[in-house]
């Protein structure tokens, strides 16, 4: 697992250079050349979104004692993420000086207005986006939290299971032992009456003896 996160570190690293070199490069840029690079920039974006993504999903089956360092890494990568995605903010509202008297000429201030307007709406944006943030790690923790019960529920369910497999066998060795019990004494008592039938006829016999015996003299 964590051989897939570092993979995923490199790419995050290599996507992230690119992305900072470009968005330098979006203020110097006007008209179409500028539109596109605002576009290759914003798809780079939701890839490294994704691969934070990816990362987030290897992070939650790295086992839990060795969870907190990949954790601190991954807080660090999202920071960065979000600079990136302000600093892609208020690139494309940014012109060069040459770029911005070249579209405006006298609307300068104008613009000056404008910009500060759609940089108050950014930072508003942001500020939901770090909610939202906060709100996502929320449910993370609560979900990691939920699957540690469920594991513990599980084990707990395992070790009841076992003890009433247990009780069976011993139910059932004590039902065995019952029916040997059983057994033998009905061969006790079997034998103590075969004794006393025997006992008797012996005796009966006796006792026609000397009477026959007597009553012959």
């Amino acid at each position: 697992m964590s051989s897939d996160f570092e993979a995923y570190e490199q790419d995050f690293g290599t996507l992230t250079a690119e992305i900072t070199n470009k968005i330098g490069r979006i203020p110097k840029l006007g008209g179409e050349e500028k539109t596109q690079l605002v576009l290759n920039v914003d798809k780079q974006l939701e890839e490294v979104r994704e691969l934070m993504e990816q990362m987030d999903l290897e992070v939650r089956e790295i086992p839990i004692q060795s969870r907190g360092m990949y954790q601190s890494r991954l807080k660090s990568y999202k920071g960065e993420m979000e600079k990136l995605e302000k600093d892609f903010k208020r690139s494309r509202i940014a012109y060069s000086d040459e770029v911005r008297n070249e579209l405006l000429g006298e609307d300068a201030g104008s613009s000056e207005s404008q910009r500060a307007h759609l940089l108050d709406n950014t930072e508003k944006l942001e500020r939901s986006s770090r909610r939202l943030e906060a709100g996502y790690q929320i449910a993370v923790e609560t979900e990691q939290v939920g699957q540690e019960i469920l594991a513990n529920l599980h084990s707990d369910r395992e070790k009841i299971q076992r003890s009433r497999e247990r009780l069976r066998e011993t139910d059932a060795n004590l039902g065995k032992s019952s029916r040997i019990l059983t057994g033998m004494l009905r061969r006790i008592i079997q034998n103590r009456v075969l004794v006393f039938v025997l006992g008797a006829t012996i005796l009966l016999t006796i006792i026609l003896a000397i009477y026959f015996n007597v009553r012959g003299h």
